[in-house]
Formats: structure tokens, sequence, C-alpha cells
């Protein structure tokens, strides 16, 4: 993928198990050292203005679309879905099942619906250490 530009950009040491990039790879990028578990979701649009269009065809609805962006150092848990005109900062951790709807700062784990910073990357990163 990678070699055949699929993506904006994508880093090194990056692991991509079986995912959907939907309609638009080419408005992912992926920092360095990420790892995509596997049932995510990337959604780079909001195609519910083609219903509005058939509904009312003389009118114009805007279609929303956006990059997401994704940084350095990344985990995002199995089932996540990552919706457009999000970043997601460098040192995170995206817990499973969640969905992101806005941005996401560096160094937290965050998780949920909608998606929001639950803990600190670097408490997270200690507790999985050996010791």
């Amino acid at each position: 993928m990678k070699k055949k530009h699929y993506f904006k950009a994508i880093g090194e040491h990056c692991y991509l198990q079986p995912w959907n990039f939907g309609t638009e790879p080419h408005m992912i990028s992926f920092g360095n050292n990420v790892h995509i578990a596997s049932g995510v979701t990337f959604i780079n649009h909001d195609i519910s203005v083609f219903m509005l269009q058939y509904m009312e065809p003389k009118s114009k609805f805007h279609a929303r679309t956006g990059e997401i962006l994704i940084g350095d150092n990344v985990f995002i848990g199995a089932k996540s879905t990552i919706l457009y005109n999000v970043k997601i900062g460098n040192n995170v951790i995206i817990g499973a099942g969640s969905i992101v709807t806005k941005d996401i700062p560096d160094g937290v784990v965050a998780a949920g619906i909608p998606c929001k910073p639950i803990g600190r990357f670097d408490d997270f990163k200690d507790k999985m250490q050996d010791k």
C-alpha cells in the first residue's frame, strides 16, 4: 500500500490488521509506529447529503468530508470507528469499540462513545512494562 501511495501518508513500522479505510484512503495519514487492530473503520465523509439531495433535488446540500490524521506511537483498539476531521495526537491509545468524533490530544489513553481521554499514556506504558 505504501508503494502504491494508497494513503495520503504512512510512516515507518505501521501494522494494519483487517480494516475498512472507506472510499477516501487518500485522506488518511499515519505517523510512525501506528498499530490498528481488527475491525477498525475509517469514515472520511457523511453521505446523508445524498439522501437529502434526492428528497429536494432543487436544493443544494453541502457534503461533509475531512481528513483523518494519526500521529506517532498510536494504537487503535478493535472495532473502533474514526470519523472525518479528526486528529489523533502522538503517544495515544484508543480503547476497543470507541467512536472518535473529535481530536484526541497527545499523551492520553482515550475510550468510549464518544471517545474521550480517560488516562495518561505514560501511566499505561509504565503499567505494561515488565519490572
